[in-house]
């Protein structure tokens, strides 16, 4: 590779410390021009570098390249259904045709897919597979794990250019959490209940957007009742969560009613991101919010602000790299990131006045 000495490898303060596979790195993103995110490009570069002057065991950079091969197939896989919302759909692998649990997922994925959403399972058997049946094979994703015992994709999308096969556990999560406008917990084992202690986990420490969570029975079911008595009991009466975690998810055994509670959550609120260094959050809307709400926002929620007020703003540059929401009216708070419960019965006020 021919060297470039106008390349100036001074201004990176994460970079390797041989100033000549500093500069080749540099070269080879010139030959990568006009992608326009080189400075992270350049970073996984540098960490591959020092990867490998740590002098990386074998089995360790194996983990990292099967980490980072799953996601760059399954992003791509995901690219082409941006801006469809999607809805991931966990329970139980065990549960066969004609007991209530699938059916009543076979119609909770009709339902979700009449109203223009995609479902995201497992891929499985039991209430994967009832989701995907429901929702149909043009409105599912499946996300397989390679297991010791194979598990095999269900029929409505085995061979399905939506089926992504992983093998680590932790990569699949991290898809069902990010591609998803909503997620919905069935009945299950161990599986459904370590999925839906990660979400509600991720949501309540900030680290997932605001995302409706609803937990859906059977008709007349009792598992999700029964769970709230230990979350009730065993975590918030002894104070290892709060009061307002409960705000967090939704627990039905009504198809129309969890699929009234997603749509509920969209009526208003769009989206939100952290601008400012984290220091304001903002909550992007589809439709502007009125003074009056916003002065019911600031009486009702002026303990989850560190300083200021809740106010109507316009676009901050740092969100130039979205144009999609660049219209959208927004709502700009300094928010005390402790609170994520009160943070989502913010959002749901706003979505019902």
């Amino acid at each position: 590779m021919r060297q470039r000495e106008d390349l100036d490898i001074q201004p990176y303060s994460y970079t390797v410390e041989d100033e000549k596979l500093a500069r080749q790195i540099l070269e080879l993103l010139e030959e990568l021009k006009p992608y326009p995110n080189l400075e992270l490009l350049r970073e996984l570069f540098v960490t591959g570098v020092k990867l490998a002057q740590d002098n990386c065991a074998r089995g360790d950079l194996k983990i990292i390249r099967t980490a980072i091969k799953e996601m760059r197939y399954a992003f791509r896989v995901f690219l082409h259904y941006r801006g469809i919302p999607k809805v991931s759909i966990f329970g139980s692998a065990r549960c066969v045709p004609g007991d209530p649990e699938f059916e009543t997922a076979v119609e909770f994925g009709k339902r979700m897919a009449e109203a223009g959403y995609m479902v995201i399972t497992g891929a499985g058997g039991g209430v994967m597979a009832a989701g995907h049946l429901g929702a149909g094979r043009e409105r599912s994703f499946g996300l397989n794990i390679t297991l010791p015992f194979e598990q095999l994709a269900n029929e409505t999308i085995t061979k399905d250019k939506k089926l992504i096969n992983f093998r680590y556990f932790f990569t699949r999560k991290l898809f069902f959490v990010k591609e998803s406008d909503a997620i919905v917990l069935m009945p299950g084992g161990f599986g459904t209940l370590d999925e839906g202690f990660e979400a509600l986990t991720l949501i309540q420490t900030g680290k997932n957007d605001p995302t409706p969570v609803v937990m859906l029975d059977r008709p007349g079911g009792t598992y999700w009742r029964q769970w709230y008595q230990f979350i009730q009991g065993a975590m918030m009466e002894r104070g290892f969560i709060s009061p307002e975690d409960k705000s967090l998810f939704y627990i039905t055994d009504s198809v129309e009613d969890a699929c009234a509670e997603i749509r509920r959550f969209y009526r208003r609120y769009h989206s939100s991101r952290y601008v400012n260094n984290r220091q304001k959050l903002l909550l992007r809307l589809k439709e502007p919010a009125p003074e009056a709400l916003v002065a019911k926002l600031n009486e009702t929620f002026h303990d989850i602000l560190v300083k200021g007020t809740i106010e109507s703003v316009s676009p901050f540059p740092e969100e130039s790299d979205e144009p999609d929401s660049w219209e959208l009216p927004r709502l700009a708070l300094a928010f005390d990131q402790r609170h994520f419960g009160r943070l989502r019965e913010l959002i749901n006020m706003i979505n019902s006045y």
